[in-house]
């Protein structure tokens, strides 16, 4: 959420004060690639679900624990789910013209509802095997449905190219209004099965970490989770040569890659959360993914630039031309730090 929030400016801004390959090369990880391969800026979205997919096991014990029923557990999981697909409608501006035939209905949100939704009820009442095989199925059916069925504007099958794939071909046949990139959306509603599966890497992962220390050591499942991390790594770079890593098709290569990458960050801070208490740092990080849901919505409907200008653009001109943006950039970071820190503090959480 850092990078959502005006991470990613800094860095490019940083990359123009000290130009040197290393910043340089950081900076050129600050956008999104057009299509085939994955730069940072690509992980942000699929990391998020995997997060969202790592608190389900404890929520889930939390309301077990409450005595809550099955059937609240599940309605609370399809309340969820949907309210996210909602506040994506509600992001994408469906109120601002009322012309539903024309709007547009993915969102990031929505793909992280239903993804997460499907995931969790999946998760609820099966074991540890069938879930293996659940997200297997959603990889490798996924995969076969793009190579072997024909796409008619393609003229065959296998065409893992925007106007070519099964994946836009679907959603541009099943998903109503406009999509993003008028023949494939990104967040489409085709592209939702390999992201149950991102959810669910996440849900192994908390799930793993709530063993009892006394059965696996912090060390151990750190361990643990680095080569299995590295082992999706690699199997996403192998299936790559087959089925390109794309975000954009949220392909099975790509939920690989991108799902190691994020349990490898992930087992990374456990061992230094968790396992080394080494936590006095994180204040700052907490402020903002506490409430990540609404810096997310915030920076949609609050002109936080408008602020930022008002209060940082002054100082800027104050330093070296080359200094100004890199100024700028950490400004807007702070402004909405200081908003979350607000509510931090008043104890104001938007929980979905």
């Amino acid at each position: 959420m850092l990078f959502i929030m005006g991470g990613g400016a800094f860095f490019v801004a940083l990359a123009t004060l000290i130009p040197t390959p290393f910043f340089q090369g950081i900076a050129a990880q600050m956008e999104h690639v057009y299509w085939n391969g994955c730069h940072l800026e690509d992980m942000i979205f699929p990391t998020f679900l995997f997060i969202a997919g790592i608190s389900f096991p404890f929520s889930l014990a939390k309301q077990r624990s409450q005595g809550k029923s099955r059937k609240a557990i599940y309605l609370k999981i399809i309340r969820r789910g949907l309210t996210l697909v909602l506040l994506g409608f509600l992001y994408n501006g469906i109120l601002s013209h009322l012309d539903f035939t024309t709007a547009r209905y993915a969102s990031v949100l929505g793909r992280i509802g239903l993804a997460w939704m499907f995931a969790a009820l999946i998760f609820v009442d099966t074991k540890a095997s069938t879930r293996i095989w659940v997200t297997l199925l959603c990889l490798l059916g996924y995969w076969l449905m793009l190579n072997y069925i024909p796409v008619p504007d393609a003229d065959g099958a296998g065409k893992y190219t925007m106007e070519g794939s099964f994946t836009g071909y679907f959603d541009r046949i099943c998903l109503p209004g406009q999509l993003y990139k008028e023949v494939h959306d990104p967040e489409g509603l085709l592209g939702t099965i390999p992201a149950i599966a991102t959810a669910l890497l996440g849900m192994f992962c908390g799930e793993f970490v709530k063993i009892n220390s006394s059965k696996w050591s912090g060390n151990k499942k750190t361990i643990t989770m680095i080569i299995a991390a590295i082992v999706l790594i690699i199997i996403g770079r192998i299936w790559n040569l087959a089925f390109p890593i794309n975000k954009n098709l949220w392909s099975s290569s790509f939920v690989c890659f991108v799902g190691g990458i994020s349990m490898l960050c992930f087992a990374i801070f456990y061992y230094i959360v968790d396992v080394r208490n080494c936590r006095g740092w994180t204040f700052f990080f907490r402020v903002i993914g506490m409430n990540s849901i609404t810096i997310y919505l915030a920076q949609k409907f609050i002109n936080f630039h408008n602020f930022n200008d008002q209060v940082f653009r002054g100082l800027a001109a104050l330093v070296p031309h080359s200094a100004e943006e890199l100024v700028v950039a950490s400004g807007y970071i702070l402004t909405c730090w200081l908003f979350l820190y607000i509510l931090y503090r008043q104890k104001i959480f938007l929980k979905v």
